[in-house]
């Protein structure tokens, strides 16, 4: 690993060392992890995270139906979207390449308590993300070993997956990214093989079928609001690249390998889930009955169709694979948040959230509690499937909160005078970029929140919006009660230069001084 470093960025390992060690030293913490996370690792565990097969097989049979063929124009929307946020984030975790991503850099750029709130809104979506991919896969577990799929053995499925899970993460960062690099090596191999095999053997429709909606956009509504509706296949899709900055402390020269991961993440993730996407559209015989609702798993019906029993039972098993490799990335990147907000002492529990195994080089604790709350959530849905649909729908919204509260700390930051020193740096463009990349974000999470049910109840036809609400609302309390935000005094609001705020006391304090001695005279 060491001698491909070299190759990548120059200059020795121990150079290396010494200089990340002294950018953290400089940013407040003296950091347990060990770097052993090499460039391809780092860009695997976004990659996993992102997981364009579990996006696609799980969304596909929703977006086909709500828009047609033409929904596959939303992966190029919104990758363009997240690139943007993507280089955003690229700027900050060069300059602050601190564990945890979202929360460390919201405090360097604006502050504690926005630091807190920011912290807090992520973790509760990556803890319900976590529950929702396991969830998701326990099906297709289910499907593999022959079992009937209802809601025990769903329920059972999921908790083996997140015991697996577990497992990897708790056995180290060199076991963590050899996992995230057999996932992405898996999942993009069983991608691009069913891919190609579906065109070659079950493809129905020319390339023209892509521009056309096939009637999806009937109603009172436009073309416009059903592309809208059927484009969170895409907004679902991108994100994963972030996680490659929570992982900051375990991957030497982070400032320049780091930028180049999360890059990498949205074009070989979205080119692979576009692509998936492509093969599926082309290949669906009846379009016509997915938009009717008369197929609702057309994935299946094409996956037997193509493979037959015994072979879609291997795609399930590379697809289940791709399902173990997302909830093993989620796991790390919401322990490494749980981890700093720990450290910091700002959250209850941090006496055990940042305590750190030298054995493993791992948060012990921080993992448990990655895999504990996920866990109650699945088992949740014994009570009420409803409740657990109502706790899901907050998943991807949250992560796009977390997501434009950091993009628009960097944003006023920027306006406040803050000038990005770290290794990777966009110049000229950062102002337009960092714009941009807030009126996406806003614009997307307007779609998500966006009623589509009006036959339903209120808090049915707003849930993903009332959850967002109870959460924030939830977390406002607890800052008000606890205030745990108050109890750390490491490095906050480092962001903005200090001069500027030196230089308007110092000439408030001459201007006060000049009208004394005026008055004085």
């Amino acid at each position: 690993m060491q001698e491909n470093l070299n190759k990548t960025t120059g200059g020795s390992a121990s150079e290396h060392h010494d200089s990340d060690a002294a950018q953290l030293a400089a940013l407040g913490y003296e950091s347990e992890f060990r770097r052993d996370m090499s460039p391809w690792a780092n860009f695997s565990l976004g990659f996993t995270y992102l997981s364009p097969v579990v996006g696609v097989y799980t969304l596909f049979a929703y977006a086909l139906a709500q828009g047609g063929p033409p929904m596959i124009w939303s992966f190029f929307i919104v990758g363009l979207g997240q690139l943007l946020v993507a280089l955003v984030f690229s700027e900050i975790v060069a300059q602050f390449p601190v564990a945890g991503g979202v929360y460390p850099w919201a405090r360097r750029l604006w502050g504690r308590k926005y630091a807190w709130m920011t912290g807090w809104v992520y973790l509760m979506a990556l803890l319900v993300t976590i529950a929702s991919v396991s969830y998701g896969a326990g099906p297709y577990l289910s499907q593999v070993f022959g079992f009937e799929v209802s809601v025990n053995s769903t329920i059972l499925c999921a908790l083996v997956i997140l015991v697996l899970s577990t497992i990897i993460n708790f056995l180290g960062t060199k076991v963590l990214a050899t996992a995230a690099v057999i996932g992405f090596a898996a999942e993009i191999i069983g991608a691009l093989a069913v891919g190609f095999w579906l065109l070659i053997t079950q493809r129905h429709h020319g390339l023209g079928i892509l521009f056309d909606s096939f009637g999806a956009a009937q109603g009172n509504h436009s073309y416009l609001y059903a592309f809208a509706a059927a484009g969170l296949i895409g907004i679902f899709q991108y994100y994963g690249f972030e996680a490659c900055g929570d992982v900051a402390e375990e991957v030497p020269n982070p400032g320049v390998l780091i930028p180049k991961a999360m890059r990498r993440t949205i074009y070989i993730g979205g080119a692979a889930a576009t692509f998936v996407c492509l093969a599926l559209v082309l290949s669906v015989a009846d379009i016509p009955a997915v938009i009717a609702g008369k197929d609702v798993t057309p994935v299946d019906t094409l996956l037997n169709e193509a493979f037959g029993a015994f072979g879609a039972k291997i795609v399930l098993g590379i697809v289940l694979l791709s399902f173990l490799s997302c909830v093993m990335s989620l796991q790390a990147a919401a322990s490494r948040l749980a981890y700093s907000y720990g450290r910091d002492d700002m959250i209850v529990g941090s006496r055990l959230l940042k305590k750190f195994s030298a054995a493993r080089h791992i948060p012990p604790y921080a993992l448990l509690l990655a895999a504990i709350v996920p866990a109650l959530i699945v088992l949740g849905s014994k009570v009420s499937e409803d409740a657990l649909t109502k706790i899901i729908s907050f998943a991807a919204f949250g992560i796009y909160l977390g997501f434009q509260m950091v993009v628009f700390a960097a944003l006023r930051a920027r306006l406040k005078g803050w000038k990005p020193s770290g290794k990777y740096q966009l110049g000229k463009w950062g102002l337009p970029i960092n714009i941009g990349a807030l009126v996406y974000g806003v614009i997307a999470m307007i779609n998500m929140c966006w009623p589509r049910t009006p036959d339903a109840p209120w808090y049915d036809n707003y849930i993903v919006l009332v959850s967002g609400v109870v959460v924030v609302g939830v977390g406002l309390v607890y800052m008000m009660i606890h205030r745990s935000y108050g109890h750390s005094d490491v490095p906050y609001d480092v962001a903005i230069p200090k001069e500027n705020i030196s230089y308007e006391r110092k000439d408030m304090s001459i201007t006060v001084d000049l009208q004394t001695e005026t008055k004085q005279q």
